[in-house]
Formats: C-alpha cells, structure tokens, sequence
C-alpha cells in the first residue's frame, strides 16, 4: 500500500522521539558540556519538548535540552555559559529552496530592486542606477567590459512595462548592458549586448523560450524570456575567472548566514558553479551546510561521488536533481491551463503560458533521477507544469516502484486542490512560496490570476488541512534570503497593499517555523540531524532578537538574527556599523571584494529583503 503524507509523518514523529532516547544511552551521565546556552526563550520545534530553559553543546552536537538546573549539571571546568540575554534560540534555518551562488551575482550588481528594498520604480530611475553602478564600478567594467543590474519587476515600474533595448542604449552604446527581472526568468540586454551574443532578426525562439520583438518587424526589443535569457546568462557567467566564481559563491554564503541559515540550497546548479562549489568546499572555506541541485539538463554528468550522497564532505554535498518545467507567474511566463487575466501585451486573449518541455521529455527526466536514486526538486508555478510533473512521477512510479524518494514541488503556486490530495498521494513534497503574497500578490489579484484564483496562490492551507509536510522558502535571490520575511508571509499573507490574500491560507508561527527548519530538514532527508533541538542532533541554533511564537504577528518580518551557530561554532554575529554603509562601490578593486561588499553590508545591518529565480 503506498504510505500516505500522514503515515510519514507519524513515522517521523515516532522518529523524533526516539532519537533523544538513542542519543542519551551514548552520552554518559558525566559528560561535560562545551557550552551552555541559557538565559532567553529556547524553541526546540519538537512536540515532545516544545520550548527549553537551557541547552548543552558538546562536540557539535546537542548533549542536553531541558530545565536550567538540569543542563546546567552538564557544566565543567572548562565549559562556557552564554547568557543569551533575553534574546531567543530557535533551530538553524534550513533552506528548502534557494540559489545561495546566484544570491552572489544580486550581491554585486546594481540594485534595481523597487522601493522598499531598492529604489526603483520608473525606467527613469533603472538608468541612473545603472550609470552610477558603472561610475563606481569602472575596474571591474573594465575588466569584464559588461554593465550588469538585478532585480528590476515590471510590476512595480510606473510605466508598468518591461525596459527595451532603446531604455538600456541611453545607459550605454559602447558597453553591453544587461539588466535581470526580479523572478530570474526575464532578461533585457540593449543593442550592444544583443550584437555581442548574437541575437538578431533571423534568430528563432529557442525550445521554451521567447524572443521578444519590435512591434511589426522581428528585430529582438532586447526582452528574453526562460531559455532565450538563461542561455545567455550562463554564457556570461562562464567567462568569469575561477577566483571571481569563488568570491561570488562565498558571498552568497555569507550573506545566508546573516540570516540565521545553517543549510543553504543551490537549486540550480550549472556545471561550472558545481565545480566552484566543490573547489570551495575542498579548500576548507565553507562554514555552514550547501546541499545542490544540478540542472538536469547540464548536469547530470555532475551526479558522482563522493559529491552525490545524503552525508556532507566539507560541508559541501548533492542532493540531486533539478528539472525546470516552466517559468514565473508574475512574469507571465508560468504555464497554466486557464489564461492568464490579463495577457502580456502582443498575446491573444487565451495566452496562458507554456511548458520548458514536452511530456515525452519531462517522463524521461524524471525516470532517469527514479531509476538512478536523484531525488528530483522540479519547479512549478503553474497548475498546466504541475499536471505534467504528476504524471510523469506516476510513470516513473510504475517503471521503478515505489520508495522513499521525496520528490519536490518547488513553488506549486497555482496548485489546485486535486493536486494538493496528488502531492499526498504519490509522496510529493509541496515548497510553496508564500512570500509572492508580499512582494507581488496586488499583482497576482489584478493582473496575473484575477481574485478568484490568487486567493488560493501557495495553498497551504489546502496541506495543513491534509496533514501534510509542506516547506516555505524565499527562493533567493528571487527574495532576499530573509527567514524572517519567509515565516511572517507564511503566517500573514499580507500584500504590498495591506491586503491579506487567502486568510484560509494563513498558518500559526510554529507551523510556519517548522516549514523553515523540521520540515525543510526532513524535505533534505536530514532530520535525523536537523530542524529542531533535541540531544544528540547538531548544534545549528539562530539567535534572534524576539521570539517569533509570541510577538505580534504582523512584527515576526521585524525580528533580527543576532547571531548564527553552526554545530557549536559562530559563523554570524551583527554588528551594526552604520559608517560601513555604501562600501559596495569598492568592489571595483578586484574580484576577492564581491566577499569584502557583502560583509560590509551585512555588518552594516543593512542587507534585508532584497529580490531573484521564481
């Protein structure tokens, strides 16, 4: 009989309190601790023990969780007491879907973002911040010959358009210049860029991609959509030194831990960043947990060991495999089977996205990663990209049996509830994106979905009411990697607007917590190890400034990390510097500042909700 969502969960409840027990028998009663946390709020995330007075730490490892008096027998000659001061422990966040190497390239380009995390809201606006990124920025335009800006969202543009080449041509006519939307899925390059990488009249779409044209000829406007932009993207990102590829991913690193993350994701690793990665991790460098995810179509000549296994080697693993189906609900490129409610300009009025791959590919992705053991992350935004997953996992299933394999829905925003109960059938474990309801979820009602499907956009209601595991994410740098933000929008659901989209959709903070932590952990196959704090897991612990269960709801998105520990060492502390602010421009230097700007900004206290993939 195929075990049900609520049968895993029973068998991972069971689990958890078991494993207290088994780590108990190994410690002995005598141990002394390395440290001793007490003194604030302690949220273990664990039903059997829902909140501490103290924890020990030996090893990296949890030694003892409980009354203060009781830890503290664990104290020896040598064992550090922290007064956590007020402050509140919760389990180190655990990234169920995000592109920490991609989170570098935001951290160095020019901030297109709009208001509140940037200063973006008109073309206008875009252009002088790309020309001041360029002032500032000549060594390293220099070096690379290209401009390049991140995280400009049509949506929040007052001319409520994409910019063209002709917008990007007042920046630069010498440099190439390319700027990113904010979901990751869109592109814009002007002319210079557009001659460099060959892109002209005769040039055809790409399989899953889109070209987008002058009105009434078929000269490129400078727009590319999904595969016509990820191509050339990539192109671009070969062409770094190794040393700059490092500095781009240490950067990403370090920006995750400012937010109170102990395991990071690359969701969609290339070959070449894989490579970085693996490099990085070799030469010790790497403090916290990256698990990645090769995009299949590149690499799957990656998935070797001793890289590709459930334990890490130098904090550095993967874990299998990432399979893109279609693209980005508020760029309109998501594929749905009902049109968008407002199709993009040029489009017919039943214009409702369309697919990365036919189905006869997408079955045979997923029976490659069934047959081999990948756990498979596939990413979809629209209910038409959710169909063919489900079926492709249903043939795969008859072709290889079943087992646990912890297929992923990443994003599932537009799922349905018939394939809510499939995810709970077939073992699909739904990621959901909750932080769309801030940043585009005005957008969603009014233009994107109408009001009667973006009520129900990240349903995970639909899987509380199902007593499924679900995991919530930012989807860096989509979003900034900001926990925080990750859990308040899963408990608020409140727009830009003030408005709440889907109030049946809204969770209590600790469910929205163990979305973060125990259940990412256990999406990772790692909650043996991870997501709450009980004896003999590790000791990966944020601290923050409030506690997220008890302050008012609607402030969770204002709580700060404090600190960051990583089996019992700190890998984060914030310092607020404000004189430290503005040093990005430095980066012009060389390619090992990326690292310097990014903790700059950190210290700084200023990197917060930025935006990237969706």
């Amino acid at each position: 009989m195929k075990p049900t969502t609520r049968s895993m969960v029973c068998a991972l409840l069971t689990l958890i309190a078991a494993t207290p027990v088994a780590a108990r028998n190994q410690l002995a009663a005598n141990t002394p601790a390395d440290a001793i946390y007490t003194g604030g709020d302690i949220v273990t995330v664990n039903e059997f023990q829902p909140q501490a007075e103290a924890i020990a730490v030996k090893d990296g490892r949890i030694l003892a969780v409980g009354y203060r008096d009781e830890v503290m027998k664990r104290k020896g000659a040598k064992t550090r007491v922290v007064d956590l001061g007020g402050n509140t422990l919760v389990p180190g966040f655990v990234d169920p879907h995000g592109h920490v190497f991609q989170s570098g390239i935001q951290a160095v380009s020019a901030n297109l973002l709009p208001r509140p995390d940037g200063g973006v809201n008109d073309i206008a606006e875009l252009q002088a911040a790309l020309k001041s990124w360029a002032k500032q920025n000549e060594k390293l335009t220099g070096r690379y010959g290209w401009i390049v800006g991140f995280g400009y969202d049509d949506a929040q543009l007052k001319e409520q358009r994409h910019p063209t080449r002709d917008d990007l041509d007042q920046v630069s006519t010498e440099l190439p210049v390319v700027i990113v939307h904010q979901s990751g899925h869109l592109g814009v390059m002007n002319s210079k860029a557009l001659e460099i990488v060959g892109l002209n009249a005769g040039t055809k779409n790409p399989p899953g991609g889109v070209i987008r044209r002058k009105e009434g000829s078929q000269e490129p406007d400078g727009v590319l959509e999904e595969n016509a932009f990820f191509g050339q993207l990539f192109g671009l990102m070969s062409k770094l030194s190794p040393d700059a590829n490092k500095a781009l991913f240490a950067a990403g690193v370090n920006l995750y831990k400012s937010f109170g993350y102990t395991t990071a994701q690359e969701g969609k690793g290339s070959l070449d960043s894989v490579a970085t990665m693996e490099a990085v991790a070799k030469s010790g460098k790497l403090d916290i947990d990256v698990v990645a995810y090769p995009d299949i179509t590149v690499g799957a000549d990656a998935m070797k060991a001793p890289w590709l296994s459930r334990t890490y080697s130098h904090h550095f693993r993967l874990g299998g495999i990432k399979l893109t189906l279609d693209g980005s609900p508020q760029g309109k490129t998501a594929w749905l089977t009902q049109p968008y409610y407002k199709v993009p300009a040029g489009q017919k009025p039943d214009y409702h996205g369309y697919s990365a791959f036919s189905d006869e590919q997408v079955n045979g992705f997923v029976a490659q990663a069934f047959k081999n053991g990948w756990q498979v992350l596939a990413h979809v935004n629209g209910d038409a990209a959710i169909d063919q997953y489900l079926k492709a996992v249903r043939a795969a299933e008859k072709l290889y049996g079943m087992a646990d394999r912890r297929p992923v829905a990443i994003h599932a925003q537009t799922a349905r509830l018939d394939q809510v109960e499939a995810f709970k059938e077939l073992g699909i474990i739904p990621s959901f994106f909750p932080m769309h309801t801030f940043y585009w979820g005005d957008w969603h009602r009014d233009s994107v979905l109408g009001p009667e499907r973006a009520v129900n956009i990240s349903p995970t209601g639909w899987a509380i009411e199902r007593g499924m595991i679900f995991t919530s994410h930012h989807d860096a740098p989509v979003a900034m990697p900001d926990s925080m933000r990750v859990i308040s929008a899963t408990v608020n659901r409140v727009t830009r607007s003030g408005r709440v989209l889907g109030p049946e959709h809204r969770t209590t903070p600790l469910v929205a917590l163990k979305a973060h932590t125990l259940w990412s952990a256990y999406q990772h196959f790692e909650e043996k190890l991870k997501g709450s704090l009980e004896v003999g897991k590790l000791a990966d612990f944020a601290v923050l400034d409030g506690n997220p269960l008890t302050v008012d709801p609607m402030k969770i998105a204002d709580i700060k990390v404090i600190e960051t520990i990583k089996e019992g060492k700190t890998v984060y502390r914030r310092e607020v510097a404000p004189a430290e602010v503005g040093t990005k421009a430095s980066c012009a230097e060389s390619d090992a500042c990326f690292l310097v700007a990014s903790r700059a900004l950190g210290r700084a206290g200023v990197i917060h909700a930025h935006d990237h993939e969706e």
